[in-house]
């Protein structure tokens, strides 16, 4: 049996829509209209023990509700769900002690405390022995070189120290399923790269099954080989974060540097993505790509040539424009 398992899961909001002006406010009293959001819509998938999934969409693609769902924070309007063999929304003990979310806008330790306390407070809650505690606690902070700030007030924490006291939180308890939404959002470039070593790390060691959802393309090209994808509630990939750029990747970047300066015009070869007087890049379609390095190394004296696929992120955009212009611009989601 798969870790986490779904079929149909689906969920629709309702909600209260009210006519303009006074009147509008008088006739809601007596007949109300309402317009349903189908926030998930039939979202199927399975993950096995061990995966790290990047689960990703737009804003209001969905991918916050469906988390909420297998976390048991929210109710299904119809399909289900298993998480390690529980259903979710019925909230059992043994599946509480077993999983953690952990939302990267959210906090879930106490402003006003030292983080050590917030995690004593955690350890009684799960019912931790202390001799595990102080080596979990020890292990993780070490991993994270953050042993110096548990004793530091959390609202006086940077927001990657913060983050990495979190991170300890939400495994405090050494769960088998972790949601991870946006756990770098507004960290710096040298915290997010902690983090992420962490993430992989700690996935590796443990086999902890994990989602990741983030807006931010390089966690998920460095922690997550399969990748799920939602718009508007559905699901419409879900396979290897490579198949995408083989499926979706219309054009590849070559880099080129000249062993002089050129002023030749390239514009004939592709779209011009960066030019300096001795090199330049250029999109190109991946069908034309060898005939055009063939072409300008028989037209410039070339130092150095590379093709490269283009970043994943923009094959993202370029898929979910597809989505938008098979399903319409009014279609509608939830987060």
């Amino acid at each position: 049996m798969s870790a986490i398992e779904t079929n149909g899961l689906t969920k629709v909001f309702r909600t209260y829509k009210k006519a303009p002006g006074l009147w509008g406010a008088v006739k809601g009293l007596g007949r109300r209209e309402y317009a349903e959001t189908r926030a998930a819509d039939g979202v199927t998938f399975s993950i096995e023990e061990g995966e790290f999934v990047g689960f990703l969409g737009p804003n209001g693609a969905g991918k916050t509700t469906v988390l909420k769902m297998l976390s048991g924070l929210l109710n299904p309007t119809a399909g289900t769900a298993r998480v390690l063999g529980f259903v979710p929304w019925e909230r059992h003990d043994a599946m509480k002690r077993q999983f953690s979310l952990l939302m990267g806008q959210k906090n879930s330790l106490w402003w006003d405390l030292p983080a050590r306390e917030s995690l004593e407070l955690n350890r009684a809650i799960y019912g931790i022995e202390k001799p595990a505690f102080r080596k979990i606690v020890g292990d993780l902070t070490e991993l994270l070189d953050c042993a110096d700030k548990l004793d530091v007030m959390v609202r006086e924490l940077s927001l990657g120290e913060r983050m990495k006291m979190e991170l300890i939180s939400a495994l405090l308890h050494s769960p088998r399923v972790l949601f991870l939404d946006e756990p770098t959002i507004g960290l710096d470039v040298t915290s997010q790269k902690k983090v992420r070593e962490f993430l992989r790390n700690y996935n590796a060691g443990q086999r902890i099954v994990t989602m990741l959802t983030s807006h931010y393309m390089q966690d998920i090209e460095e922690l997550c080989q399969r990748v799920i994808i939602i718009d508007n509630g559905r699901i419409f990939f879900d396979g290897p974060l490579a198949a995408i750029i083989d499926r979706f990747a219309t054009h590849k970047i070559i880099g080129l540097t000249f062993a002089e300066v050129s002023n030749f015009d390239f514009t004939a070869f592709g779209e011009i993505v960066e030019r300096t007087p001795a090199s330049v890049r250029l999109r190109v379609l991946r069908a034309r790509a060898t005939d055009v390095c063939r072409d300008i190394l028989g037209m410039c004296k070339v130092t150095d040539i590379s093709v490269q696929e283009p970043p994943v992120e923009e094959v993202i955009r370029q898929l979910f424009r597809e989505q938008v212009d098979k399903t319409g611009p009014d279609a509608t989601g939830g987060g």
